[in-house]
Parts: structure tokens; sequence; C-alpha cells
């Protein structure tokens, strides 16, 4: 896997997360987000200490959080599904502010909202510190499929090329006096569609020829490998471990 481009989720840094290797930061933020949703919902305080972990990941990575809180964007469709929750609940049901709400659907927006909002900061936090191209090489450290993690990288590669063909095509309709006011304009954003679809297809048979007669065999070479130590994991340990001993304390007292 070759040098690869700067995402925009990623936040160039020399800190201490941004060195850790990606097999090591992958299984960490997977095994903190498992321990969060196994966190009993009336745990209040469980949650908060989780914030102030990832707050404390922030800070060692020199993450702003106003970085943080413009890409929790992606995050809004969980928040509109756990709000219309407690209106359309069944059960038991209180009043809060002369609305009538389920006791029930307000715990499961509590519980879908504290447990998103964590599992979304936490990928954020990762993104923000590991280079797209080196989680793809410590996915494949980590014994992924190989032909999945290939996938992902041609998808990483590609993606920009196909943005740009799209942004030509744009072009050449708005030079020919084209504009997408209404319905009518359908068909011709089709073909643009199907037009893409085309090109792209070709592409992809074009490169997978040109790697063929590079000598591909089913694996692509690993150009700048990176090793784990048992320091580095045990680092990338300290934030799932943390989250393990909050979580086992909450069970404890539910």
């Amino acid at each position: 896997m070759g040098a690869g481009h700067h995402h925009q989720l990623y936040r160039p840094g020399d800190t201490v997360v941004h060195r850790l290797p990606p097999q090591c930061k992958l299984p960490a933020v997977a095994a903190f987000a498992v321990v969060v949703v196994a966190t009993p919902r009336d745990a209040f305080w469980a949650f908060g200490v989780y914030a102030l972990l990832l707050a404390g990941v922030a800070a060692a990575a020199r993450v702003p959080a106003r970085f943080v809180l413009r890409r929790m964007v992606v995050e809004v469709p969980f928040v509109v599904f756990a709000l219309a929750l407690p209106v359309i609940g069944l059960g038991a049901r209180v009043e809060v502010l002369g609305v009538s709400l389920s006791v029930e659907g307000l715990w499961a927006a509590w519980n879908i909202l504290a447990k998103a909002t964590l599992g979304v900061v936490a990928s954020i936090l990762l993104a923000a510190t590991t280079e797209p191209r080196m989680m793809l090489l410590g996915a494949r450290r980590l014994r992924l499929p190989q032909t999945l993690v290939q996938i992902a990288m041609f998808m990483l590669r590609y993606m920009d090329v196909i943005l740009d063909e799209m942004r030509r095509m744009r072009v050449a309709r708005e030079s020919r006096g084209f504009a997408a006011r209404d319905v009518r304009q359908l068909p011709v954003l089709a073909k643009s569609a199907g037009a893409l679809f085309i090109r792209s297809y070709e592409r992809g048979e074009r490169v997978h020829l040109a790697m063929l007669s590079r000598g591909y065999n089913g694996s692509m070479p690993i150009i700048d490998d990176v090793g784990a130590s048992a320091a580095s994991w045990a680092v990338a340990a300290v934030l799932p471990v943390a989250a393990l001993a909050t979580a086992a304390l909450s069970w404890s007292l539910s």
C-alpha cells in the first residue's frame, strides 16, 4: 500500500496518540465502543467517566473540541430518531413542559443518544489521529479479510478521481445551459449517473489490467509497514481498560 492522501477527517500532528500504530488503535476503539454499549443505561455517572476519558484522549492528541463538534453532524439521524421515541413510545407517560412523553421512550432516547455520541466521538478521534491508508494497513496487520481491505483501499484511492469526474460532468452540463430546477431534469441526471457508472467500471477494468501486467497476484505490496511494540499496545489499552473498569463498577452497583 503506497502513499495516499490526507482526508478531511485527519488532523496531522506528532502526539503520542498520532504515533500509536493503527493496529493498536483500531481494537482499542472497538473495545471501548463495546464496553459503552454494554453499560446499563441508568448508570449516568459511567457515561460521564467515558466522556472524560475521550476528552483526555482529545487533549493528548491536541484535537480541539470545535474540530470534533463540526464532524458530529453525522449523528443527526440518530438524534432525530431518538427525539421521536418519547413521543411515539408506549407505556407509562409523564408530562414535560406540557407534552405527554413515554417514560420508556425517554429512557430509550437517552440510551441511544449517550452511547451513539460516545461512539461517534471515539471514531472521530480515531480518524483525526490516523491517516486512512494507515487504518487499512492496520486492518491488514490485524488479519482482516484481505479482499475487503483491498476493496476499501481502492475505494479510498479512487474516490477523489470519481468525485472529480462528477465535477467535470456537472460543469459540462451547466456550460450547455442545464439547470436542475424540477423533476423534468431527472432524465438528464439519470443519464449522467449511468455514464458515470460506465466510466468508473471501465476505469476499474483498466486499472485491474494494469495491475496484472505488473505482476499482481492477489495481494498488494506493503511499502511503509508499521510494527507495534508491547509499549504501544499498553498505551492503546489504557482507554478500553479504564472504560471496562468503569463498566464493571456500574454493573456491580446496578
